[in-house]
C-alpha cells in the first residue's frame, strides 16, 4: 500500500518543488526542505507517482506517470509563488531538466544534486553499468522479478546517518528510506526518461545549479559533464569534497542548502513575476528590480 508523505511548508512568495529520486521517498529531501523553509521559501516535497508503497506499486508506474505527478505538483505549487525553483535528487534532477524544456515559463531555475543519467559510479559492478540496456531486455520479455540491490555505503558517507536509513530501508519501511533494491523494468523506465532528456538538453535556457559530489558512488562526475556540455542555459557547478551520492542527506547537506539559496535568489532577482491568470489585466507580467 502506497502512503503519501509528500510536505507543503509555506513560505514567502519563491517557491521550491523538491523531486526525489528512483526508489526513493520525499524524506531524502526534508532536511533540504526545511533548510529552504527557513531561507524564507515556500516548499513542495512531492512524491512520485508508485512510490512510497511495495515493490508492486512500482511496478505498475513508469517513466510517464513519474513525469505526470512532478508536473501536478509543479501546477500546485505555481500557483501560490512568483518564482518557482526545482530541485531534483538523482533520477529527480532528470524530471526536473525535463519539466524545464517542456515549461520554460513555469520554471525560474534548477538545482540538480547527483544528477543521474546512467548508473556508473564505483560501486556499481560491471554488470550494473550495461544497465543502459535494460529497456532492449525488458522489452524482449526478460528480467520482470530480477532487480539491483542496493549497496554499501548506500550513497552515504556519513556513518550515523547511513546506519539510520539502511535500518529502515532494509526493514522494509519505504515510506521513510525508500525500496533496497531497484526492479529492472523499473531500470528500464528510467533509461528510457534518461535517453528523452538528452535529447532535450539543447532547448533548457533555465539556470541551473549542479551539485554534485566528487566521490559520487552512484553516478559518476560524467554525468555532471553531461549536463554542462548539454544545456543551453547558463550553468553554476558545484563539487563536494566530502559526500557519496544523497548530498541532501549526507556530511555536506548545510553547503547545498546555501548554495541553492544564494542560487534561487540571485536568479529571483533577475527573473520576471508571472502574474495567475485570474489576476491578469492588461500586462502578462511585472519585472522584478
Amino acid at each position: 500500500m502506497i502512503k503519501s508523505t509528500d510536505y507543503y511548508l509555506p513560505g514567502g512568495r519563491s517557491g521550491v518543488l523538491l523531486i526525489h529520486g528512483l526508489t526513493g521517498t520525499p524524506t531524502e529531501m526534508r532536511f533540504v526542505a526545511k533548510g529552504f523553509n527557513r531561507a524564507g521559501f515556500t516548499v513542495y516535497g512531492m512524491q512520485l507517482a508508485g512510490h512510497c508503497g511495495d515493490e508492486e506499486d512500482l511496478l505498475k508506474t513508469g517513466w510517464k506517470d513519474w513525469y505526470r505527478s512532478v508536473c501536478e505538483a509543479a501546477d500546485r505549487l505555481r500557483h501560490d509563488v512568483d518564482h518557482m525553483f526545482v530541485a531534483g535528487l538523482s533520477m529527480g534532477s532528470l524530471l526536473a531538466l525535463k519539466l524545464a524544456a517542456d515549461r520554460p515559463d513555469q520554471v525560474d531555475g534548477l538545482g540538480l544534486y547527483g544528477t543521474t543519467f546512467v548508473y556508473d559510479g564505483w560501486t556499481i559492478p560491471w554488470i550494473g553499468k550495461l544497465s543502459f540496456l535494460l529497456p532492449l531486455v525488458v522489452s524482449l520479455g526478460f528480467g520482470r522479478h530480477r532487480k539491483f540491490h542496493e549497496c554499501f555505503p548506500y550513497g552515504i558517507k556519513d556513518e550515523r546517518i547511513r546506519q539510520r536509513v539502511a535500518s529502515s530501508m532494509l526493514s522494509g519501511d519505504s515510506a521513510a528510506a525508500g525500496l533496497p533494491g531497484n526492479p529492472w523494468p523499473s531500470l528500464a523506465e528510467f533509461y528510457r526518461l534518461s535517453f528523452r532528456v538528452r535529447r532535450q538538453l539543447g532547448d533548457i535556457r533555465t539556470p541551473c545549479l549542479v551539485i554534485h559530489a566528487k566521490e559520487d558512488d552512484v553516478a559518476s562526475l560524467r554525468n555532471v559533464r553531461t549536463v554542462v556540455r548539454g544545456v543551453g542555459g547558463p550553468v553554476e557547478t558545484v563539487l563536494l569534497e566530502n559526500s557519496y551520492h544523497m548530498i541532501t542527506v549526507d556530511q555536506e547537506r548545510d553547503q547545498v542548502i546555501d548554495r541553492s539559496v544564494r542560487f534561487f535568489n540571485e536568479v529571483a532577482a533577475t527573473r520576471f513575476v508571472h502574474m495567475p491568470e485570474a489576476a491578469q489585466t492588461s500586462q502578462v507580467a511585472v519585472a522584478v528590480k
